[in-house]
């Protein structure tokens, strides 16, 4: 039976930071200690602000940014080619740019801050599921010559040298990328944070936010904070905390397990240390660990499930990919929420009445939550630009558990579509 922690939280022994208690008044409140908040404050703090409290219903990186499957790379959970579609080719552009930033700046603060996050350098494969080498040639050219990026094409007999599958054929890889262990690298954000003055409160679940004059009043069950700016970066666990935010938010669950310390028999499915997804629309996701486990994701619902499920559901996916790992022991299994907009962009702005946010980064988070937090900074800090890129999205409502069922059933389609073009 899969322990009852998720792995990150087992390998991750975290600091712990006091609840509010009291009064305090702060310039900035940032609500949510998952990336989008840490990296909020962060882009704050690098910029020379002080006075900032970060509030955490739970514990750092409680959410999807402590549960997510470590992979560090390019791009949103929207395609390149709908985001290009709706913004321009320049627009679109510049936005797949900021995120490869994004990814750069997670490996420079990785070695600035000196943040021991497991982190391996070895880059992200993009593996075709079906036999039709159009795909990969069609996407690696549009990379190429639309944005600017090149990734390299592998046949099947190259990739066979990286994997051992019959499931694939050939992959494109992206150097550039890499995967890390993601909740130490939230903690090691929150130890910068700390040193850097700002304060801290886990166990501070925000019941309220309310006018106060020219500032806002962020109350917990404890304590609240007044502030002249308020950020909210709750993703998935937002429930109805501010309904103009809530109400624009899909939280959707995504499931993954670890298995057992493998050793040598690692090697027989994997020659390679990179991690690895697919190119269907209900894809694997996976990665060899640093101790010879493999991390296995996949597969969203409307609904969170036990590890024991979550362990049956994802072993048999991993065998459908690697049958010699038959009789392989999952050792940790869990579900968490992702948050998504209608659009599947993130969303980021400010509302009518001065509240700031950054949530809805489902499915494709790490690097994106990173520039958000720099484009949230700079924007309190007076340097709005290249928040109004994100303006084209918005927060269009979700409806609530309609929504929910609508995301289901679309899932399902393109699940059978998937089914019926292998």
């Amino acid at each position: 039976m899969p322990e009852a922690r998720d792995y990150y939280r087992a390998t991750a022994p975290a600091a712990a930071y006091p609840p509010l208690a009291g009064a305090q008044d702060a310039a900035v409140c940032i609500i949510g200690g998952g990336f989008a908040g840490l990296s909020t404050a962060l882009a704050l703090a690098e910029r020379g602000v002080r006075d900032i409290v970060l509030l955490e219903g739970e514990s750092i990186g409680y959410g999807a940014s402590g549960r997510n499957g470590g992979f560090v790379f390019g791009g949103f959970s929207l395609g390149e080619r709908a985001i290009i579609d709706t913004v321009g080719e320049e627009s679109g552009k510049k936005l797949y740019r900021m995120t490869l930033e994004a990814v750069e700046l997670i490996r420079k603060r990785v070695r600035q801050y000196g943040i021991d996050c497991d982190m391996q350098e070895e880059g992200v494969y993009l593996a075709n599921w079906f036999d039709d080498q159009r795909i990969l040639e069609r996407q690696q050219r549009y990379m190429r010559e639309q944005l600017d990026v090149h990734w390299e094409r592998l046949s099947r007999a190259q990739f066979a040298e990286k994997v051992s599958s019959e499931r694939y054929f050939g992959a494109l890889f992206e150097p550039a990328a890499f995967h890390f262990h993601p909740l130490k690298y939230a903690q090691g954000l929150a130890r910068v944070l700390a040193q850097k003055g700002v304060r801290i409160h886990e166990a501070s679940k925000v019941t309220a936010i309310d006018a106060a004059g020219t500032a806002w009043r962020v109350g917990t069950g404890a304590g609240h904070v007044t502030a002249a700016q308020v950020v909210v970066c709750c993703g998935g666990y937002i429930d109805t905390l501010y309904p103009a935010l809530s109400r624009a938010v899909l939280p959707i669950a995504t499931y993954v397990m670890v298995t057992e310390a493998l050793g040598p028999r690692l090697d027989s499915a994997l020659h390679t240390r990179a991690a690895i997804y697919d190119t269907r629309f209900a894809f694997d996701y996976y990665r060899p660990l640093a101790d010879t486990r493999l991390l296995w994701g996949g597969r969203i619902s409307i609904r969170q499930r036990s590890g024991e499920e979550v362990a049956r559901l994802l072993c048999k996916d991993m065998l459908k990919v690697y049958p010699q790992l038959a009789g392989t022991r999952v050792e940790h299994a869990w579900s968490g929420l992702m948050s998504y907009g209608r659009h599947k962009m993130p969303q980021l702005g400010r509302l009518p009445d001065g509240i700031w946010y950054g949530l809805g980064f489902g499915g494709h988070g790490v690097a994106p939550t990173t520039l958000a937090g720099e484009v949230l900074g700079a924007a309190i800090a007076g340097e709005g630009a290249d928040l109004a890129r994100f303006g084209s999205w918005g927060l269009p409502p979700t409806f609530g558990p309609a929504g929910l069922l609508a995301a289901q059933v679309t899932y399902w389609y393109y699940e059978l579509l998937d089914w019926m073009r292998q």
